[in-house]
């Protein structure tokens, strides 16, 4: 694998999950431990951007009349949603609060419209504004979760061959031979 590919790029390429049964167990562990540090970089990313998308919604619904308190009235609820099950990492265990160590390059599109400060001149925007702000929102957590769709099907595939090699004993002899 190359290493200076994006690792959206390397977990994508159809050789890294497949002849999984030829990979040592090593790669494999390195290969799960990629996935879990995307997976949880793109949960990152989904939840600010969702956070994004749910203040931006109450705004349109408040200048449509659908809504009558403010936008700092309703702020503790619409920021106080559960991390839906959909939001957890592949391994099944709540993702950390904390911002995760995201390398520079894995930076684009998603930083772009999560560094806009459209929050800040929200009341301000045009109703057209908001649309297009909207849509880019809308566009980038498509991209996200379609990448997070991706590492999460590679995590169980790489996942069901170490359950096997354990299951079957192989990690065992793995560890052998590699010490001899």
């Amino acid at each position: 694998m190359d290493e200076n590919r994006r690792r959206i790029d390397q977990i994508r390429d159809p050789e890294f999950s497949s002849d999984l049964d030829e990979v040592t167990l090593d790669e494999l562990r390195r290969r799960r431990h990629l996935c879990d540090e995307l997976d949880s970089e793109l949960s990152y990313y989904r939840r600010m951007l969702h956070g994004r998308m749910d203040l931006l919604a109450f705004e349109i619904r408040r200048r449509s009349g659908e809504e009558t308190r403010s936008l700092i009235e309703a702020l503790d609820e619409i920021l106080a949603d559960e991390v839906r099950a959909e939001d957890r990492s592949p391994a099944g265990r709540a993702l950390p609060i904390e911002t995760p160590d995201i390398p520079a390059t894995g930076r684009r599109a998603v930083d772009r419209v999560l560094a806009d400060d459209f929050l800040a001149h929200l009341p301000s925007l045009e109703d057209g504004e908001l649309e297009a702000i909207q849509a880019a929102l809308t566009e980038v957590e498509t991209e996200v979760s379609e990448q997070r769709r991706a590492v999460y099907e590679a995590y169980e595939t790489i996942h069901a061959e170490l359950t096997r090699r354990y299951r079957d004993g192989l990690a065992d002899i793995d560890s052998l031979l590699r010490t001899t």
